[in-house]
């Protein structure tokens, strides 16, 4: 117990020192929705409309876009984790920063994607 809660206490400090992370909004069904209406505008081009990684862009692309479905994230798979993705990209990826739209469509996005991960469990 004394384990779990030092390790909560340094995450949240870390979260919160964090300049580029918010405080998460609870997820709600209009979130997820607003989130999968963003992925479509903004991710599909790369992830495709299925979410697998499989686009037009994909065939051209070193490295290859994942799959949001199946495959293992880099830095997670937690919505907070999906989050700074989006926020800040990856290094030496194909994957950048997408700061420009609205916090609450980058927590959007983040809840749609592990809304399909879920389904697929």
């Amino acid at each position: 117990m004394k384990k779990h809660l030092a390790l909560s206490l340094i995450f949240t400090s870390v979260w919160l020192s964090s300049p580029t992370l918010a405080a998460p909004p609870a997820s709600t069904p209009a979130l997820i929705e607003k989130g999968k209406a963003s992925f479509a505008t903004n991710c599909i081009a790369c992830h495709g409309e299925k979410a697998d990684g499989n686009s037009p862009a994909a065939a051209y692309m070193n490295p290859k876009p994942r799959n949001l479905i199946k495959d293992k994230f880099k830095q997670g798979d937690q919505p907070q984790k999906i989050f700074k993705t989006i926020t800040e990209g990856l290094p030496n990826s194909t994957m950048t920063s997408y700061k420009h739209i609205s916090e609450e469509e980058r927590w959007g996005i983040s809840y749609y994607i592990s809304s399909l991960r879920k389904s697929q469990k």
